[in-house]
């Protein structure tokens, strides 16, 4: 079950989400240009963030390793047939598309002056067989197409509008792409809003996402940049 992080008034939202040769043009021009592949890292805790590589503000909180996924049951479902509130669950990729290897760690950014919650997230990277990373993004790109409108019910019956779009990630890479997502709910105006950036590096899929604010930052893509930078220096 999903959850979120913040509240609204009456309404607590639990926080809650083909081997590499050349660029894809997916991942944008100007990252196309720039890309140059770099092998995966022998122990892929290794490319994962660390304190000194975080942009300014940021902090590591929990690392989390499971050398073999078991997140997923049995006979998951496929991405490509997911409800469109599970595209923003922080374990979907676990549940839906299981990796032979996964690590994550917890980020946050205590928040100054009166800007509100701060950033609260998280970075996973996540090994597939060769080939399968490529049909995983392409999985999860249809999907979000797919969910560009659509509505969730809680579990008290609350009806939340949310939408979804795909833009460019701007990252050096074989493919890459963010998705933004926004909650409205009833009686409020102001939807709750975030981004979840997508990395393919060969084989592997690196993740950042946070956890929903009314107040949309670039923190989301400052921290995606900073960790593709430190996941091909792992590698180089």
């Amino acid at each position: 079950m999903r959850t979120r992080h913040c509240a609204v008034v009456g309404i607590v939202l639990a926080v809650l989400g083909v081997p590499a040769c050349t660029a894809d043009q997916k991942a944008g021009p100007e990252a196309a240009a720039a890309f140059t592949p770099v092998p995966a890292p022998k122990n892929l805790r290794e490319g994962l963030l660390t304190q000194e590589r975080l942009p300014r503000g940021f902090r590591l909180n929990k690392v989390e390793v499971d050398p073999r996924s078991t997140a997923a049951s049995a006979t998951p479902v496929p991405i490509a047939s997911l409800r469109c509130d599970e595209l923003e669950v922080d374990s979907f990729m676990t549940t839906h598309a299981p990796p032979l290897e996964n690590v994550a760690v917890d980020l946050e950014r205590t928040p100054t002056g009166g800007e509100g919650d701060g950033w609260f997230g998280r970075e996973l990277l996540d090994r597939y067989a060769p080939g399968r990373a490529n049909e995983v993004m392409d999985a999860i790109r249809g999907a979000a197409k797919r969910c560009a409108s659509f509505t969730t019910t809680l579990t008290d019956g609350t009806k939340i509008r949310e939408t979804a779009s795909v833009t460019p990630a701007g990252v050096p890479a074989d493919d890459s792409l963010l998705i933004h997502f926004t909650s409205t709910f009833p009686g409020h105006s102001k939807p709750f809003e975030k981004v979840t950036g997508f990395v393919r590096q060969g084989d592997v899929i690196l993740v950042v996402q946070h956890s929903s604010s009314q107040k949309p930052s670039t923190d989301t893509q400052e921290v995606l940049a900073a960790a593709v930078k430190s996941y091909r220096s792992a590698g180089g």
